[in-house]
């Protein structure tokens, strides 16, 4: 402290970037680069350090898992949901990819002045039909207003917390070599819903986001497979390539995918084409990865199948001892390419 102004202890971490991108904000190597060199160093303790979809806290003999998430889409209403629904399916989505089942919730609304009120019932109606669907209530929560032109309509906050039954035990770096990957349906849907209406892009039939709360899938699963659940995870920003790449640096291993095993529906394909983008790269809202043991694959590949929301599940890749911390895929035509963890942001204002 000199003369009344606060001294910086240290550098700030991000010389090479001055300022923020939209990449920082896009589930990449941007966003992965702001964690470890910012927050991760500012907020160090060992919750935070197993980079879980949530927390996992000890709480009076139980475990607990607490996870929080932001919501700024555009735009606020899309084929297959909008961003109310869309706030209470992403949390619910981050406590059951910690194996917990949630508890409560509380919802902060960033309004912008202007904001049709007709608009705003209809995000919080949307946000009380989902939450009513899972079986969580909204147990508190918090309203803001801001100038007009400075909040883009709605922002939504949502924090939830969980309970975790005995004997679950999920967390990224939990991956172990022969372990096998499986996807609980087609990928890079939610994202290309969005790119469809931003985009005007026609389809022979409506394109919908995958927007979905997974609790009962995940539950289904872990029934089936218990604690040979090894690594759960929802592949939202940055898309499935991006989810796995975490996994395999927490994990200390690699991990090898097989192209034509991973589901993608042939109008998500060819929106892709259209756009330039790889769907490996793009959000997802209602699938579920899961790492598994390889004795249990069968038997969690069944149990995803046998629920309206994985009948499209498959084994896509096994964890592997080669390459540790990194993804490679296995193509069409035989031949292996690094799957590396995107640097910049593909679709802004996607969730």
């Amino acid at each position: 402290m000199n003369n009344g102004s606060f001294e910086l202890q240290c550098p700030i971490p991000i010389s090479d970037y001055p300022a923020v991108t939209l990449g920082h904000g896009g589930g990449g190597r941007l966003t992965q680069m702001l964690i470890e060199r910012m927050f991760l160093r500012a907020f160090a303790n060992p919750a935070l350090e197993t980079r879980h979809d949530g927390a996992v806290l000890n709480i009076g003999g139980e475990r607990m898992a607490l996870s929080t998430d932001s919501y700024v889409i555009k735009p606020l209403f899309f084929p297959g949901g909008d961003i109310g629904s869309l706030a209470v399916h992403g949390t619910v989505n981050d406590l059951a990819m910690c194996g917990a089942q949630s508890l409560g919730l509380s919802v902060g609304f960033i309004l912008e002045e202007g904001l049709p009120m007709q608009d705003l019932w209809r995000i919080v109606q949307s946000i009380q039909q989902a939450a009513a669907a899972v079986g969580v209530p909204v147990v508190t929560g918090d309203t803001k207003v801001v100038d007009r032109g400075k909040g883009d309509g709605v922002f939504i906050n949502t924090t939830g917390v969980g309970l975790i039954p005995a004997g679950i035990r999920v967390a990224p770096q939990f991956a172990r070599p022969g372990d096998v990957v499986l996807i609980s349906g087609a990928i890079a849907v939610h994202g290309i819903a969005i790119m469809s209406v931003r985009e005007g892009l026609e389809f022979e039939t409506t394109l919908e986001s995958d927007s979905a709360a997974l609790h009962e899938l995940v539950a289904a699963l872990l029934d089936a497979s218990g604690s040979q659940v090894h690594v759960l995870r929802d592949p939202t920003r940055g898309g499935l390539a991006s989810a796995l790449n975490e996994i395999a640096a927490q994990a200390r291993v690699g991990i090898r995918l097989e192209e034509l095993r991973i589901p993608i529906a042939e109008e998500v394909r060819g929106a892709c084409e259209i756009l330039g983008l790889d769907p490996l790269y793009v959000a997802n809202e209602g699938k579920c990865l899961a790492i598994v043991a390889r004795e249990a694959a069968d038997a969690a590949l069944a149990a995803l199948r046998a629920h309206p929301l994985g009948r499209e599940a498959a084994i896509i890749g096994e964890v592997v001892t080669d390459h540790p911390g990194k993804v490679f895929l296995r193509s069409r035509i035989g031949g292996m390419r690094v799957v590396d963890m995107i640097s910049g942001e593909q679709l802004p204002r996607i969730c």
